[in-house]
């Protein structure tokens, strides 16, 4: 909220006002030259220490999007950029946490019917936020000095099209409407799908070992654009995967998280190629969410997805997480545990690099 000083304050009184810490207060207005006393009539915004509960129950893109508005209504030190757009026009954002010097690039919803990832991640905006404007610890960590020493970038939804269509199955109005309804073999019930609208599965799409995973489609039983498993043309052939590759270079991140469903795993390594520290620091992810360390050992997993590129290109630690477990879509009454055992791992890595 907007607040006009009415008095002169002194930075921790006016903290101790509404509840807040003087690190929120400045990080709220970056533009505004404090001093130890603000005088009268100065316009500042207050982060609300409020919680909201954001619910996961059928969490379509439009969800994400309005809960990104309050959340930065809520609290200004919050930014979001829009990194590029899907098939249908869909804006795809990252909200940036902190100005660390220490950089981490989390993501979700990759796969459509994996949209849990996507209301887990902005469950950890919100409650950092709260911690950070609060002062007080989430689980155990401080989050002000989090903020001071690391920058966290979140893509809570990589695939927004594949998402509604999971959720919301396939309306007449969509341009893909025949094209999907075949490719779904008659069948009006998408909750399962996982590509993107063009029917490619954007976490087959990058470039690292895409021609070794296309030599293996037709063992696979795939031959073209399907609910799950097809690499598309060429590598990084949809937007989507674009969007990320470009913004994952022009922040160069130093580790990064990508969050699917299911299984309760941890994946470390690309075809061998271990950057550095990986298995100590996916070994420290593992200890603080009880979740087990493991290789892809399945040819369709091998290759081609974000944390494979992200190893090959950067030869840094890159992560994949399968949150859940049970079936897919992931059952709503695991959220809670979902997020309180993935948010340890964000925290957890923030201390690693």
């Amino acid at each position: 909220m907007i607040y006009v000083t009415c008095k002169e304050n002194s930075i921790l009184e006016l903290a101790n006002q509404f509840n807040i810490t003087s690190s929120s207060l400045r990080a709220c207005n970056q533009n505004f030259e404090f001093n130890n006393i603000i005088k009268p009539d100065q316009c500042l915004e207050i982060p609300e220490a409020l919680a909201s509960i954001l619910c996961p129950e059928n969490y379509t893109y439009e969800k994400m999007v309005d809960d990104i508005l309050v959340l930065k209504s809520r609290f200004p030190f919050l930014q979001v950029s829009l990194i590029g757009q899907s098939v249908l026009g869909k804006a795809i954002p990252v909200i940036k946490l902190g100005n660390g010097t220490s950089k981490i690039f989390c993501n979700g919803s990759h796969h459509a019917r994996e949209w849990i990832t996507t209301p887990l991640l902005m469950k950890f905006i919100e409650s950092y936020s709260l911690s950070f404007v609060s002062g007080n610890p989430l689980y155990s960590y401080s989050i002000s000095d989090i903020f001071s020493n690391c920058t966290i970038w979140v893509a809570p939804m990589v695939n927004p099209d594949g998402v509604n269509l999971a959720i919301k199955g396939l309306s007449e109005d969509n341009s893909f409407y025949f094209d999907l309804f075949k490719l779904n073999n008659s069948n009006q019930d998408f909750s399962t799908w996982k590509a993107n609208i063009n029917g490619v599965d954007i976490n087959r799409n990058y470039d690292a070992g895409w021609d070794e995973y296309k030599s293996l489609e037709s063992s696979l039983a795939i031959s073209g654009p399907c609910s799950a498993g097809y690499a598309g043309l060429f590598p990084e052939s949809e937007p989507e995967t674009q969007a990320m590759v470009n913004y994952t270079r022009s922040i160069n991140p130093h580790l990064v998280l990508a969050f699917h469903a299911q299984g309760e795993e941890i994946y470390w390594d690309y075809n061998g190629m271990k950057a550095n520290k990986s298995f100590q620091l996916a070994n420290d992810l593992s200890k603080a969410s009880g979740y087990t360390l493991t290789s892809p050992d399945e040819p369709g997993t091998l290759y081609a997805g974000y944390k494979d590129w992200f190893i090959k290109e950067f030869n840094s630690p890159g992560f994949t997480i399968e949150v859940g477990k049970e079936t897919t879509p992931v059952p709503i009454s695991q959220f809670e545990d979902i997020v309180e055992k993935n948010s340890k791992i964000i925290l957890k890595a923030t201390t690693l690099i």
